[in-house]
Order: C-alpha cells, then sequence, then structure tokens
C-alpha cells in the first residue's frame, strides 16, 4: 500500500509523491498536474493555519462551495443517525419482542442475523461505491430506509401477535439494516471526509462528527420516551419520515463525487 501523496507532500516529499501519483495516473503528464494541485491545496492550507481563520472562513464568512459542502457534510450526519439506526440496533430485542417473538433464543438468532446482514451489505457498498457512484446508493439507500421503516411499523400495528407477523418483522429489520448498510452506514463518512477542502478537512469533520455523536445520543436517549408516548410503530413512522426527507436532501443538495479529485471538489460545488 503506498502512502497518501498527500501526506507526503505535507512533509516535503514531493518527489516521493510523484512517484506513487505515476503509479495511480494514467501518464507522468497527469501525475504531474495532480501534484501540482496538491502543492496548491497543501500551501492554501498552510496560509490558513498561519492565519488562524480556519473557522471564520467556515462559518462566519464560507465561500459559497464551503457553505454547500458544510451544509452537505452537516445534513448527511445529521440524517444517517436520524433515520433510527441505533435504535434498531440497541433495541432490536424489544422491537422483536413487541411483534410477538417470545424465545429468548429467536430473539438472540434475530439480532446475530442484524449484525451479519449489516456487515455483508458493508462490504457490498465497499465494492459498488466507486462503479455505481456515491449518489446512486445514498439514494436508493434513503428510500430503502424509508420503505423498510414504513413496513416494520405495518408489522408492529398489528395487534394480535403470530408466527407471521414475528417473522414478517424479522425480515423488515434485516432489509432496513441491509438498506442502511449499502449506502448511508459506510458512505456518509467517506462522502463527508472526501468533499471537505484540505485546508478545512479536520475542523470541518470534527464538526460533523460531533453532529453526528449528539444526534445518535438525542435517538437513543428518547426511544423508549417516545415508544411510550406516540407508540414503537409511531416511532419508526417518524423514521421513515426523517428518512424520505434525507433522500429529498440528497437529490437537492449532493453532486456525485466519484472520479474526482480532492483537489477538485471546490469547483464541483460551485456549480
Amino acid at each position: 500500500m503506498p502512502e497518501s501523496p498527500r501526506w507526503l507532500v505535507m512533509r516535503g516529499r514531493h518527489d516521493d509523491a510523484r512517484v506513487v501519483l505515476v503509479r495511480t495516473s494514467s501518464t507522468p503528464v497527469e501525475a504531474d498536474l495532480r501534484l501540482q494541485e496538491i502543492k496548491e491545496a497543501v500551501e492554501a492550507r498552510q496560509v490558513g493555519s498561519r492565519g488562524g481563520g480556519v473557522w471564520k472562513e467556515m462559518l462566519i464568512r464560507p465561500a459559497k462551495s464551503v457553505r454547500r459542502i458544510l451544509i452537505c457534510v452537516v445534513g448527511l450526519q445529521f440524517f444517517q443517525q436520524a433515520s433510527g439506526i441505533d435504535a434498531i440496533v440497541l433495541y432490536g430485542p424489544l422491537v422483536f419482542k413487541k411483534a410477538g417473538m417470545s424465545s429468548n433464543n429467536a430473539i438472540l438468532g434475530a439480532t446475530i442475523a442484524v449484525g451479519v446482514v449489516k456487515t455483508c451489505f458493508i462490504l457490498v457498498a465497499t465494492l459498488f461505491s466507486d462503479r455505481v457512484g456515491r449518489r446512486p446508493l445514498l439514494l436508493a439507500s434513503a428510500m430503502g430506509i424509508a420503505v423498510t421503516l414504513t413496513s416494520l411499523a405495518l408489522t408492529l400495528c398489528v395487534s394480535v401477535t403470530s408466527t407471521l407477523n414475528a417473522a414478517a418483522c424479522v425480515v423488515s429489520v434485516l432489509a432496513y439494516v441491509a438498506a442502511f448498510s449499502v449506502g448511508f452506514g459506510p458512505l456518509v463518512p467517506t462522502y463527508s471526509s472526501e468533499i471537505m477542502p484540505l485546508r478545512l478537512r479536520a475542523q470541518g469533520t470534527s464538526l460533523g462528527t460531533a453532529v453526528n455523536r449528539v444526534t445518535c445520543a438525542l435517538v437513543t436517549m428518547t426511544f423508549i420516551s417516545f415508544a411510550d408516548w406516540i407508540t414503537m410503530p409511531g416511532c419508526f413512522f417518524l423514521y421513515a419520515g426523517v428518512a424520505a426527507a434525507a433522500g429529498a436532501f440528497v437529490y437537492v443538495w449532493l453532486p456525485e463525487t466519484s472520479g474526482r479529485s480532492l483537489e477538485d471538489m471546490d469547483v464541483l460545488f460551485v456549480k
């Protein structure tokens, strides 16, 4: 695994960076062009750091491209958690009991299946994120989450529990986890980090992560209270609505970044 050319340039090892770029570029001319772009980005970052104006540039007087990037990062991190993934992961056994599963072994098996499906579909996202693109996977994920959460809520609305209803609940949960893991699970941190300009990446990623963790805490700490207030099916209908809003957000705000260089993001987000 070669070292990152950006990391090498930041440490003044330009020749080593060029060697890596020649190996990963189509032609030496393309490698030289990419090296120059990286040098300019690193120099801009160093100037910004000396001026201490990173937070000012990002929050107080952001350029049009930076403002759009920040909206995308914060929005994605919020929607990832607000769609209820940790409510399923942490309170899955309660959901299965609500659907009529009484056997602890059956509940344990369903919970293990959630983890297996989650892992498998993260691998699917890894394989197809460059071939299909980030935007199509995020759109498909958001719509899949909305549909499967609605299906889950409907199974929990049935007052008479049965084996068929419990099975439908498990299938809905597994389908939800699959839809989440093929897009919003692994691609949100990937997309958020790659669209941030190098000079703002540390602070921007930190801000997005903070929004993500705060939203996660709110969802996990309020799920039981919301389930008592608007019922458990009501919670999942609410999360389904959030997922539908996430799909609209992706469609309106997020451009495709697959195949673009990290130094090209400012230009991409000005459009």
